[in-house]
């Protein structure tokens, strides 16, 4: 069935006109806001948390920042960005990493609190960096994996003065009060280490 159609009056010819005559160059381009905030690692995409996933801060001016907490996320990279983005999820990250090309999402600002330790105390004073995979199956870390996150874990030391050591790089496992087994045993601390001396 055809709908009638209502005749145009003068006021609604005037507004297509106007609308037309504006230049292209005026109106927003259709990207905008697609990296809508500058990332503070460069080689990483803004892909941000939920507003209620995390803690908007001042660090280091309100919180110094002396650790860098290594987690794996026991789900997929593209899952693990939709929980961050979902607002009911209540948990978040810095950063995370995908397994088959070191690809890097950053989810939270470093001056802000990511709730990725599960202790109140470690997520004020660290940078939060997930790694896709699973602790039981190793073929996840694979080579670009770590060197990627190296790279970025190296560059979040040099930032904040962070020793680029196992008693400021750790383990979510080596958080007081956690149930959490990440990174896991197949996770290779001394090639990290070396990796982000190196880097």
């Amino acid at each position: 069935m055809e709908r009638a159609r209502t005749p145009l009056d003068r006021r609604r010819i005037l507004k297509g006109a106007a609308l037309a005559a504006v230049p292209y160059a005026l109106l927003p381009d259709a990207r905008a806001g697609a990296q809508s905030q500058p990332v503070d690692h460069r080689p990483a995409e803004w892909q941000p948390a939920a507003g209620a996933n995390y803690t908007v801060a001042q660090r280091p001016t309100a919180h110094s920042v002396d650790l860098v907490v290594v987690h794996v996320t026991q789900t997929t990279f593209a899952k693990t960005l939709a929980i961050f983005q979902n607002p009911r999820k209540k948990v978040s990250a810095h950063y995370v990493v995908r397994s088959v090309d070191g690809h890097t999402a950053q989810c939270v600002r470093e001056s802000d609190i990511a709730w990725h330790a599960g202790n109140w105390d470690y997520n004020t004073r660290s940078v939060g960096i997930e790694h896709e995979g699973w602790v039981d199956r190793p073929a996840y870390f694979t080579d670009l994996l770590y060197e990627r996150s190296a790279l970025l874990t190296s560059s979040v030391c040099d930032r904040y003065g962070i020793p680029k050591d196992r008693a400021h790089i750790i383990g979510h496992h080596e958080v007081p009060g956690t149930d959490h087994t990440d990174p896991g045993p197949n996770w290779d601390w001394v090639r990290y280490l070396k990796l982000v001396n190196s880097a």
